[in-house]
């Protein structure tokens, strides 16, 4: 009792329940460790932020800007239809050629973009890394969405080409084309989740990586057709996967479907198998990042 004011003051229980907070439970990784993509998009504003810093960076104190999305492949094909086309008179299987190479130039870049950017991050972004929880295959991820942005603006010159030389795309092309950039990001991205991993470990992928690009595109079919190759190797030629984006592509714009159809499915089950298979060493390595980066 409460001698001055005559009232009772009521104690809390010992028997009543007190609210309990969140139980985390920690569990070893295992030997195969869990993807939790969930989580990527959880940290979706993270991914936006970064995406976003990239983009205005990329052109930051240049004089032409954005413009050098719309340069780059420009200038590739004229360069290419001077050398390829006139010159060596290579075979673009009745497409002017102009064309021919600019169709291809715009998968392969975005490809190559996405390589080195990639392949690079996690080591430019340690300081995140170093400090911040988030998954980290939002950084790779990032490098790959900047990309499109350059692609969309290529895109638009392609069209103004196609035009030019009386090339109408049919009404399937433009339902074909998002399943068509969706295959070109994810071949980006199997193979830049590899790179930006073992980048961490072996920072010898800097220095491989210019070598690796320019022979991977002369690999690929961009400045000649791959009905070049005999028949019988095609199969085997599409292990590379952007082989089949090139001819993917091609296809859908061009309605050229050359000798490209075994091509593109053999590429597309390796697209497949690169990027589960990256996505589970990403993830078994991620947790050393900070100690090594």
């Amino acid at each position: 009792m409460n001698v001055e004011t005559g009232t009772a003051i009521r104690l809390p229980a010992t028997s009543e329940k007190v609210e309990e907070g969140p139980v985390i439970i920690l569990q070893p990784q295992g030997r195969w460790p869990r993807l939790r993509l969930q989580d990527v998009w959880e940290y979706r504003d993270l991914l936006y932020f970064l995406v976003w810093r990239d983009v205005k960076v990329r052109y930051k104190q240049t004089v032409l800007g954005a413009a050098w999305a719309v340069l780059q492949p420009v200038l590739a094909t004229i360069v290419f239809s001077i050398f390829f086309g006139r010159l060596a008179k290579v075979p673009s299987d009745g497409i002017p050629y102009p064309v021919f190479a600019y169709v291809a130039l715009l998968p392969w870049q975005l490809f190559a973009f996405c390589l080195g950017e990639s392949a690079h991050s996690l080591v430019t972004n340690q300081h995140l890394i170093k400090k911040v929880y988030f998954p980290r295959l939002v950084i790779p991820l990032s490098t790959v969405l900047t990309g499109l942005v350059d692609f969309g603006v290529a895109f638009i010159v392609l069209l103004i080409l196609l035009f030019a030389y009386g090339i109408v795309p049919t009404a399937a092309s433009l339902v074909l084309l998002p399943p068509l950039l969706l295959f070109a990001i994810a071949a980006a991205l199997s193979v830049g989740i590899w790179l930006s991993a073992l980048n961490v470990q072996f920072r010898d992928v800097r220095y491989t990586l210019p070598f690796l690009t320019q022979i991977w595109m002369f690999a690929t079919p961009v400045v000649y057709s791959s009905h070049l190759v005999p028949a019988k190797w095609r199969p085997l030629y599409g292990l590379n996967p952007m082989t089949g984006v090139v001819e993917g592509f091609r296809w859908v714009l061009l309605g050229h479907a050359k000798g490209g159809a075994p091509q593109i499915w053999v590429s597309a089950g390796i697209v497949v198998l690169l990027l589960v298979g990256g996505l589970f060493y990403f993830r078994r390595m991620e947790s050393t990042f900070a100690d090594i980066v």
